[in-house]
């Protein structure tokens, strides 16, 4: 099967050096982006149902972006200063380079895991007699969960944001060659904005097994799948179908 065109479930990157960039100059295809899902803040008000006091927890555990968008905004919102003292443990180095959009680094506590929470069990350990609070969306990773209750630390959840179906009306006369999903949150998306929705010769990459069960769970054929020791990314997984 000659591959033209391929579809990413995912906001186009801002690099315009990206591997699915080389991708489409080495190979002659189309690359588009389009989001199946998006995030939505919550209210104040929603919040504030959830009984959430912010000045409880000397301690902020940020997962994402989102999560650090999302706490600032509400901690506007509901009129809330957050103290200088505050400490934040962000589960990687991009998180922590992100909250440098609210706060000054040599100011604040940031303490910076390696993708894992794992790598900071000293770390929240030597403040266990302090509260810790999650700013999440709908639902939290299971390892973070498991990770943080293995501390045995005071912790609790708040969600700020929650992730929804985009609305994908307008490609419904579109077709690609290769359609590309990241979360079963995606495999949703497709299958609410198109309930018909037939594969037949159309190819379907996942990330992730929890977004290949979604897949298989919907009667979909996996074509594409990463990561692996092959390949490690999805680019890379996409370029090797195209070597054939």
């Amino acid at each position: 099967m000659s591959i033209k065109s391929v579809l990413i479930s995912q906001p186009e990157p801002t690099n315009g050096n990206s591997p699915y960039s080389k991708l489409t100059r080495k190979y002659k295809i189309k690359i588009d982006y389009r989001p199946f899902i998006h995030v939505e803040g919550l209210t104040a008000k929603e919040v504030r149902a959830q009984k959430v006091d912010f000045s409880k927890y000397q301690n902020i555990v940020l997962t994402s972006r989102n999560s650090v968008d999302h706490f600032f905004r509400i901690a506007e919102e509901m009129r809330f200063k957050v103290p200088d003292q505050t400490k934040y443990f962000c589960q990687s180095e991009a998180v922590a380079y992100y909250l440098q959009k609210y706060v000054v680094y040599r100011k604040r506590k940031m303490y910076v895991g390696t993708n894992s929470f794992k790598d900071l069990e000293a770390t929240f350990l030597k403040f266990h007699r302090e509260k810790f609070i999650v700013p999440t969306s709908g639902s939290l990773n299971p390892d973070i969960v498991n990770t943080l209750d293995s501390f045995e630390i005071s912790w609790d959840r708040a969600q700020l944001f929650k992730t929804v179906v985009s609305d994908l009306s307008d490609l419904s006369d579109v077709y690609y060659d290769i359609l590309v999903f990241f979360s079963p949150l995606g495999i949703e998306s497709l299958f609410e904005n198109f309930p018909d929705f037939k594969q037949n010769k159309t190819l379907i990459a996942v990330y992730g097994n929890t977004t290949e069960e979604a897949a298989i769970g919907k009667d979909l054929r996996v074509d594409i799948k990463a990561p692996n020791k092959i390949t490690p990314s999805m680019a890379m997984a996409i370029e090797k179908h195209l070597k054939g």
